[in-house]
């Protein structure tokens, strides 16, 4: 959430951005809306002051013994009226709040503008797509014949975009999964955790998720609980409504969890296959960290989640995200495209992570503060990244590393965790 006061004092900047991201959104009610509550506020605070001193006028008359009936009948009208702007400042106040939690996050200067993903900018690429002596197949045709992906029985259990994975499958994706968490936390100096996968309302905000995206949650019936749709909704509630000393930032996390979305926006995309699941497991990397390095922390973000996929062998490219294409709570973010062979006409470059800083944006919803060692606590600036999305990299190993006779070669590095074997077939 933005402070109210930056965006009355800097409504053109607010406007720009507003436009930048190719979003409707009423900020003169909003600043109109603003003005009136502080009015009001004037108003209130000037005849509370009126009240109180003529009280104590009433009470030195008083005791003088003089006739004070006519002030006390014009200071019954004064509590009249400030209880009525009191009313008014409450409404006024609750809208103000309203309005508040739609606006969203003021972009970096380096983000490319524009209304959409077309404007998005490649800032990288790393590895060389393979060369097949054959047409490379989809993972979802090299999943069903392997054995390992039954996409029949997991709409038969759920629904369409509910998959099961079965024998060397199911083994391939735990390998990942410990793969991811064994080198964010050895070598790249995570802590792990393990979050709740239902959070509550307060967290949903705290991370922007309430109430721009509530269409794309699934919600418990009967608690005010929700299935996670990213372990950045619990990892980044950790120290909500804390103050953290500033000796601590920066703070690193990483959590292994699943992921539910309802993808309610997403009808015709992805239909087939992995990429675009309502069940999918993910290794989420969080910070928390000082306001001055948050820019210089999301470069190293995003290197940790490249290192998974340079590990793994896969090619993949660095986009930056324009305007049009960020998140709601978002200021800027790399999306990390790999490599899928068997997709569309030739290969297609896939979405696999997304590293973004959001500033001070769900600290603000969240009440997560630093104390400096000299001056006032301040908020400190969030960020976090896939490290990286578990069944997209199945995926995409399926897809790069098949062979011409339906086997799949496992990457050398991931061969340790699927106990030496060295080869799906």
């Amino acid at each position: 959430m933005l402070d109210l006061k930056f965006i009355r004092e800097n409504p053109v900047a607010v406007r720009k951005a507003l436009a930048d991201r190719n979003m409707d959104f009423d900020l003169e009610r909003l600043l109109s809306l603003d003005e009136r509550r502080r009015s009001l506020l004037a108003e209130a605070d000037e005849l509370r002051s009126l009240r109180n001193r003529v009280s104590r006028e009433i009470g030195e008359a008083t005791r003088r013994g003089e006739d004070t009936a006519e002030r006390r009948e014009e200071m019954r009208r004064v509590s009249g009226r400030i209880d009525e702007l009191e009313e008014k400042l409450k409404e006024a106040g609750e809208e103000l709040e309203r309005l508040l939690q739609w606006v969203p996050n003021i972009p970096h200067q380096s983000v490319p503008v524009g209304p959409d993903e077309s404007a998005n900018r490649e800032v990288r690429r790393w590895g060389e797509p393979p060369s097949f002596g054959f047409r490379p197949r989809p993972h979802w045709e090299l999943g069903t014949q392997l054995g390992i992906l039954d996409f029949e029985r997991g709409v038969k259990i759920a629904e369409s975009r509910f998959t099961l994975l079965r024998g060397l499958g199911a083994r391939l994706e735990r390998a990942l999964i410990n793969f991811m968490l064994d080198l964010h936390t050895r070598e790249h100096g995570y802590t792990e955790v393990f979050p709740p996968i239902l959070v509550n309302g307060d967290s949903m905000f705290a991370t922007g998720q309430l109430p721009k995206l509530e269409t794309e949650m699934y919600r418990c019936r009967d608690d005010d609980l929700y299935l996670i749709p990213t372990a950045e909704v619990p990892v980044t509630n950790i120290h909500r409504g804390e103050t953290i000393p500033e000796e601590e930032l920066p703070l690193y996390y990483c959590a292994y969890t699943p992921c539910f979305r309802r993808e309610a926006g997403s009808y015709g995309r992805d239909v087939r296959g992995l990429i675009r699941q309502h069940q999918f497991n993910k290794v989420e990397l969080v910070k928390f960290t000082h306001p001055d390095h948050s820019y210089e922390e999301l470069e190293k973000l995003t290197a940790d989640a490249e290192d998974v996929l340079q590990r793994l062998g896969l090619p993949y490219r660095v986009v930056a995200l324009s305007t049009g294409d960020l998140s709601f709570a978002a200021a800027k973010c790399y999306d990390l495209e790999v490599w899928m062979p068997g997709q569309g006409e030739g290969g297609e470059y896939k979405e696999i992570s997304s590293c973004s800083n959001f500033t001070d944006f769900q600290a603000r919803r969240g009440g997560i503060r630093f104390k400096p060692r000299e001056g006032k606590s301040r908020l400190v600036h969030t960020l976090n990244g896939s490290g990286v999305a578990i069944g997209r990299t199945v995926a995409a190993i399926l897809e790069n590393y098949q062979r011409e006779d339906g086997s799949v070669a496992v990457p050398p590095s991931l061969v340790p965790y699927m106990d030496g074997l060295s080869l799906l077939r």
